[in-house]
């Protein structure tokens, strides 16, 4: 029975293999490049050539430089903004649909809501711009039929955070949904029908027995997402911003983008990604403590 279990487990470690090929192959063996932030890196030197080490000059050069406060005032808002609409809304939509009782239309509904999940920034970037085109968008022209003055929601600093905000909470609401609605589904339904007796109506039975239902799963994934604070979703602005809206739409992974592979100032800019990196890995590791001590939640 040992060798059994044992072959049984070897074959699903083989499955591993390509990705754990994959993980060392893209992210572990780019560690290496940890020490540019340390170097007056020269590309034509090699990385292994004779570079001069600078310490922590790379370190000083972005701590006086203004700008990056602003990126990391921008990356906080709008990661922040993301992380909480991504919690309420997908709660709220997921009680919504575990009210209808269609079964049709609520899987109909679902399909509809977590579809745009698999479309690229790429795709959708190019599909936005032309839907809040502040000249020809449809968006813009029922705002004018309406007797309203026409808004660049992509070109005006004012609207540019809360545009990307909505519409990636647009795109991913729907996926996250599924999360909540299986929550939903291992609630005792004896809860319901005791409640029911005692008088509570629908709203009640919401506020009573679905949500504390769903209380866990809301816990460990507020607390998972701490570990992202820093992540404002580089796919999504890159497809969006220019230079017109860099005051509120620019953060770090554009800012770091731009630094290293536009202006060709390596040191710096692998120095910004090194100081994210870490401040990420001590939230991540914080937020999974969290996530095992008040959630219950581990990996392994």
């Amino acid at each position: 029975m040992n060798v059994i279990k044992k072959s049984k487990n070897l074959s699903l470690h083989l499955m591993l293999l390509p990705a754990m090929i994959l993980l060392i192959v893209f992210s572990y063996i780019p560690m290496a490049g940890i020490v540019i932030a340390f170097q007056d890196f020269i590309p034509a030197k090699g990385f292994l050539g004779n570079q001069e080490w600078v310490g922590l000059k790379n370190f000083e050069l972005i701590s006086t430089n203004p700008f990056v406060y602003r990126v990391l005032q921008n990356t906080l808002i709008i990661a922040f903004a993301k992380i909480l609409l991504g919690l309420a809304i997908p709660i709220a939509f997921a009680i919504f649909l575990n009210e209808i009782r269609s079964s049709a239309y609520k899987r109909t509904l679902q399909t509809l809501v977590y579809l745009p999940h698999f479309l690229s920034w790429v795709l959708l970037g190019g599909i936005l711009i032309d839907i809040l085109s502040p000249s020809t968008g449809i968006v813009n022209n029922l705002l004018k039929s309406l007797g309203f003055n026409p808004i660049f929601f992509l070109g005006d600093p004012k609207w540019f955070q809360p545009t990307v905000i909505i519409t990636d909470v647009w795109k991913e609401f729907g996926w996250s949904t599924i999360l909540y609605l299986a929550a939903i589904t291992a609630i005792n339904p004896s809860l319901y029908e005791s409640a029911k007796i005692d008088g509570a109506g629908r709203f009640r039975q919401m506020i009573s027995v679905t949500l504390p239902g769903m209380s866990m799963i809301i816990a460990m994934l507020a607390i998972l997402s701490i570990g992202n604070i820093l992540n404002a979703g580089f796919d999504q602005i890159f497809n969006l911003y220019h230079a017109g809206v860099y005051e509120t739409g620019d953060i770090i992974d554009t800012f770091v983008y731009r630094m290293g592979l536009i202006d060709a100032k390596f040191g710096p800019a692998a120095a910004v990604g090194l100081f994210k990196s870490i401040v990420s890995l001590i939230l991540i590791t914080v937020s999974y403590y969290c996530a095992y001590r008040f959630a219950d939640y581990r990996i392994f």
